[in-house]
């Protein structure tokens, strides 16, 4: 869910950004134990008056000191590294072919598979959400994984929707590709992140995610 004002992150619509939601959480919890470690620590050395300077000078403490953070990065790399596997996977079966080309300032689509159409999506200026609506949606369907085709007919462009964990730049004469899923019925927004010229900020996305039921 989005609303104006909003300073957390948008709630997770697919199985990426939820584990991308779990990294940060976890992320930011075990940088609040190293934070008030280092605190206390810092607060004895400062304020002890038991406080020896020999103690810096130890083997045992400069031996933890070096091991520890090692320990923590390892606790940090391997959640990292599966959810940077888990965001390229690549090798499911998918039910469309979404294809998406970036223009200035607005996006085309061409849709095979399930379903078939071809729209050029414009802003919206008096859509229901403020900058951030468009004159046609992509209709696709939903718990259904789609395979997105990304490139650009003039200059650097980005396609991204925050609540799906998506960011895929569309480059011109390129075509980068991933496979997506929108685990319910909902309408997803985003918006171009690349800054590619005067009206950046006016280009939108737009996704409406319905059962096959729906659309069959």
């Amino acid at each position: 869910m989005m609303f104006w004002g909003m300073l957390s992150m948008q709630d997770a619509l697919s199985v990426t950004s939820e584990q991308i939601l779990y990294f940060h959480d976890y992320l930011m919890m075990v940088m609040g134990i190293i934070l008030c470690a280092v605190g206390y620590f810092l607060g004895f050395v400062l304020f002890s008056k038991t406080y020896s300077t020999s103690i810096v000078a130890d083997h045992l403490v400069e031996s933890v000191w070096t091991i520890l953070p090692i320990i923590v990065l390892i606790f940090l790399v391997y959640p990292s590294i599966y959810l940077l596997y888990l965001i390229d996977e690549s090798s499911v079966d998918f039910l469309c072919t979404l294809k998406v080309v970036g223009h200035q300032w607005y996006w085309s689509y061409k849709m095979d598979g399930l379903l078939s159409f071809e729209i050029d999506s414009y802003m919206d200026a008096d859509g229901a959400v403020r900058l951030m609506d468009v004159d046609n949606r992509v209709v696709i369907p939903a718990q259904e994984y789609i395979r997105a085709l990304i490139t650009s007919a003039d200059v650097l462009h980005s396609w991204a929707l925050p609540s799906l964990g998506l960011k895929m730049d569309a480059v011109p004469g390129r075509l980068n590709q991933f496979v997506f899923m929108v685990m319910m019925n909902s309408i997803v927004h985003g918006q171009c992140s690349e800054i590619c010229g005067v009206n950046h900020s006016f280009m939108p996305i737009v996704l409406e995610a319905v059962s096959v039921s729906d659309l069959l």
